[in-house]
């Protein structure tokens, strides 16, 4: 394989992840993979020297990061607001996402007056909802629903999340997980796991 094969093959894996980037739900995802794509394709501009096409390349990671720094920052400034089972912007936020929340946590069905309840937002957008009843006499609670929106998929999220549960007397956290990002994020914050049922105990770091 000659050197001018290597540079073009670079080239189009650099396009293809640019363009792969635009299919992406989470804006951090697509970020990091523009900005991947963007480093290929500009070395491959200045190696046919394309150097307009480079200084695109340029400005385009330097958007990227810059976008990337402001948004991790953003995402520290979290908020939980207690919800009732019967809230008005609740029942559209579960109507309005139900679909992908049937692909994320398909034993949902609804949620009940006794649930505790809790509205994550990142500044002031909602980012998702976290829902658990007690189970075993008080001594756990049991997730009904732990619903992130695409955008805000992060362990950061989840781990704030889940910090809001661990002041409500139960010893532990039980969350039943099917999809493979939901196990590994569950996983990544602290959870251990049997079969699709993870166990978090309270008294520990969450």
């Amino acid at each position: 394989m000659t050197i001018q094969t290597i540079i073009e093959l670079a080239g189009y894996l650099g396009s293809i992840l640019v363009v792969i980037s635009m299919l992406m739900t989470s804006v951090v995802r697509l970020r990091v993979i523009n900005t991947i794509g963007s480093v290929i394709f500009c070395g491959y501009s200045l190696c046919i020297r394309s150097y307009p096409t480079a200084i695109m390349q340029a400005c385009l990671i330097t958007i990227n990061v810059v976008s990337l720094l402001r948004l991790m920052s953003a995402r520290r400034d979290f908020f939980a607001v207690p919800l009732d089972a019967t809230d008005g912007f609740l029942r559209c936020f579960l109507e309005r996402n139900k679909d992908d929340i049937q692909a994320f946590s398909p034993d949902f069905s609804d949620l009940s007056a006794d649930d505790k309840i809790f509205l994550v937002t990142c500044g002031s957008n909602p980012a998702g909802i976290l829902a658990a009843e007690k189970n075993d006499g008080g001594n756990a609670l049991r997730v009904k629903l732990d619903y992130i929106l695409p955008a805000y998929r992060n362990a950061s999220v989840e781990k704030f999340a889940y910090s809001q549960l661990s002041g409500s007397g139960a010893g532990r956290i039980v969350v039943r997980a099917v999809q493979g990002s939901h196990k590994k994020m569950l996983r990544r914050i602290g959870f251990e796991q049997s079969g699709d049922e993870f166990t978090l105990k309270i008294g520990g770091k969450v």
